[in-house]
C-alpha cells in the first residue's frame, strides 16, 4: 500500500471507531473505486458498525460510506444533486466529462468533495457535498466557452441508469482480459497491463488477474477508459469462440 493508501485505511477506521463511540453517523469523503476496494478489504475489521455505501444512483462509481452505531437510526447521505445547463442551448458546445470536471475543479473545489458527474445530452448532473452546493451555484458561471446555469435538481431517480452502447462479438474465452478487448477494441496485449496496474475493478473491488471470469451482470471499471457491464455468454462460433454481449457506458 502506498503511504496515501494508508492514511486513507486509518481515516476510515477511526470514522467507524467515532460513529461507535459516540453514538452518531459519520460519513466518509467520495471515495473513487480504488478507495471503494480499500474500505471492502478492512470492512471486515467494522463488524461493531453498520456501513452503508451509496451515490446518488445504483450504479455510481464514487460513493460516500455511512458508518452507523449499532442501534438503528436514520441516514441521510449529505450530498446533493446539482444540475449543469447552458444559459442558451441553442449556442452551447458540446461538453464532456473532462469539461464539467475541470470548470469545477477550477472553483477550488476538491475531488473528493464531488460524486459522479452523469453528461446527458446538452446538460449534466452532478453529485456534491451538501454544504458546498451552494458555492457550486454561484462560482460556476461556464464551462469552457459555454454560459451555464447551476442549480440543486428538483429529484433525482436513484434508479437512474446511464446511455450505454451494446456490443456484441465473440471472445476466445470469457476471462477478464477477453471481455475487455471486446469492449474497448483494443487487443488484448495491449489491456492486461491496465490489470496488473491496479486499474480496473468489478463491482468496485480491485482485481489484478488477466485470467479472472466475470459473472454475468457484472459492471467492470478502467480507470480512464470508462466502464461496461457484463451482459450475458451464450452459444459458440464455427471457430469455437463465445458469443458475448456488453453494456458499454457512454
Amino acid at each position: 500500500m502506498t503511504k496515501e493508501e494508508l492514511q486513507l485505511e486509518k481515516r476510515l477506521m477511526d470514522l467507524a471507531n467515532a460513529a461507535y463511540e459516540k453514538g452518531i453517523v459519520l460519513y466518509s469523503d467520495f471515495l473513487n473505486l480504488n478507495e471503494r476496494s480499500i474500505f471492502e478489504s478492512i470492512r471486515p475489521k467494522l463488524s461493531f458498525v453498520t456501513c452503508e455505501s451509496f451515490g446518488g444512483y445504483k450504479q455510481a462509481e464514487r460513493q460516500m460510506v455511512a458508518f452507523l452505531p449499532e442501534a438503528p437510526v436514520f441516514c441521510h447521505f449529505p450530498f446533493l444533486c446539482v444540475q449543469i445547463a447552458p444559459l442558451q442551448a441553442k449556442f452551447s458546445e458540446q461538453l464532456s466529462h473532462r469539461d464539467y470536471l475541470g470548470a469545477i475543479l477550477n472553483t477550488g473545489m476538491e475531488r473528493s468533495r464531488l460524486g459522479d458527474i452523469l453528461v446527458e445530452d446538452k446538460r449534466a448532473f452532478v453529485f456534491v457535498e451538501e454544504r458546498l452546493a451552494d458555492y457550486l451555484c454561484q462560482e460556476l458561471g461556464t464551462v469552457r466557452h459555454t454560459p451555464v446555469r447551476v442549480q440543486v435538481a428538483e429529484e433525482f431517480p436513484t434508479d437512474y441508469e446511464p446511455q450505454y452502447k451494446e456490443i456484441t462479438g465473440t471472445v476466445a474465452s470469457l476471462r477478464l482480459d477477453a471481455l475487455l478487448s471486446l469492449a474497448f477494441g483494443s487487443s488484448r496485449s495491449s489491456l492486461t497491463g491496465l490489470i496488473a496496474g491496479g486499474k480496473v475493478f468489478v463491482n468496485g473491488r480491485l482485481t489484478t488477474s488477466n485470467g479472472y471470469t466475470p459473472r454475468e451482470g457484472d459492471l467492470i471499471s478502467v480507470r480512464g477508459m470508462g466502464r461496461f457491464q457484463y451482459g450475458s455468454a451464450g452459444g459458440q462460433s464455427k471457430k469455437g469462440r463465445s458469443y458475448v454481449t456488453v453494456k458499454r457506458y457512454i
